[in-house]
């Protein structure tokens, strides 16, 4: 793992030169998400810098400058590995080559998608030990990051900010409440919520209700309710009070869904890359799925999604009705539109 830390790189080094010289031995950082202790094996006893003869000292020195710059050290670090940099370069090329950014949104997210077909579905890729940060995993992605990906890939391209600190900072924005990391309650948690924040941001519109949806009563409670799912909310209860008091101002707003046996009928208003959620039947949750409306050469809608653990990324057989219906425990959708940034 890979932790961008631009500002205590200097300090730290400076810190464990003094260390060498004055014989203090024993700060580690952690190389991938948090603060630990551990021990410096120098395969030596430390000594005073007059008795170090100048081969191990240079061997020492090139030690730090390499700790230095390869050691997690920053608090706001983001998390990512040298695959996921070429990933999401490899994505801007592709728009380049496609010339992409002179599509609509909608299409731009859907072949962003699309280049994701094969990808590995992997759980819980942002839940990590310590304080939140920044998590990038191209590898590995679920339903929720799928479609999150597609669609801040797609933002940059059409800003033609087509760097991988231009992407950071775009997921950054969409992915945490008010573009801001500050803490694990910061971070979107409940989908719904994540549709009313990245609509107050101006990033998505939610067209549920323009398309004769129906009113959603919600009354979420899970993640308060079970805080033993949570990694963090397990390791940090102190977050569960926060967590109550988010899911309590979102049960307060206006929700809107498309029950699945209407599906069908309205179907044709739906708009390739539109983002789709699939409403919940199940008690405090609001959604069980997310993906991507694409039209096939059927005419249909289907879903272009991570489904599930020991699958892909892939487009369902099924057209998106069909597909709803065959889901116990999905009761509708709620459709989202990405707005032109």
């Amino acid at each position: 793992m890979r932790s961008k830390s631009n500002l205590y790189q200097i300090p730290f080094a400076c810190y464990l030169i003094s260390c060498l010289f004055t014989g203090r031995v024993g700060l580690i950082v952690d190389e991938s998400i948090h603060f630990k202790y551990a021990k410096i094996f120098c395969g030596f006893a430390p000594k005073p810098c007059s008795s170090i003869n100048l081969f191990m000292l240079i061997k020492l020195l090139l030690l730090v400058i390499f700790l230095s710059f390869s050691l997690t050290v920053c608090t706001d670090a983001q998390i990512y590995k040298d695959e996921d940099v070429q990933i999401c370069e490899s994505k801007f090329q592709l728009a380049v080559n496609n010339n992409l950014n002179s599509e609509p949104i909608n299409e731009i997210i859907v072949e962003i998608g699309k280049s994701f077909l094969g990808t590995d579905y992997e759980t819980h890729t942002l839940e990590k030990d310590g304080d939140e940060q920044l998590v990038i995993n191209f590898t590995g992605l679920d339903c929720f990051t799928f479609l999150e990906n597609a669609l801040v890939i797609s933002r940059c391209i059409k800003q033609g900010k087509t760097s991988f600190d231009d992407y950071i900072e775009e997921l950054t924005f969409i992915r945490y409440r008010n573009g801001l990391i500050d803490q694990y309650p910061s971070r979107l948690h409940y989908f719904i919520d994540w549709i009313y924040d990245n609509q107050e941001k101006g990033i998505v519109e939610d067209a549920t209700k323009q398309l004769d949806g129906e009113k959603l009563e919600l009354n979420l409670s899970f993640m308060s309710g079970h805080p033993d799912y949570y990694k963090q909310l397990k390791l940090n209860p102190e977050f569960i009070k926060t967590i109550k008091k988010q899911e309590k101002e979102i049960n307060q707003r206006d929700h809107y869904f498309i029950p699945k046996a209407k599906i069908s009928e309205m179907e044709y208003q739906i708009e390739n890359g539109d983002l789709l959620a699939f409403t919940s039947a199940i008690e405090g949750l609001d959604v069980n799925h997310v993906g991507i409306a694409v039209r096939m050469e059927d005419r249909r809608i289907h879903v272009l999604h991570a489904p599930n653990v020991g699958y892909k990324v892939q487009i369902s057989d099924k057209p998106l009705a069909e597909y709803v219906m065959g889901i116990k425990n999905d009761s509708g959708i709620i459709v989202v539109r990405a707005l032109e940034p």
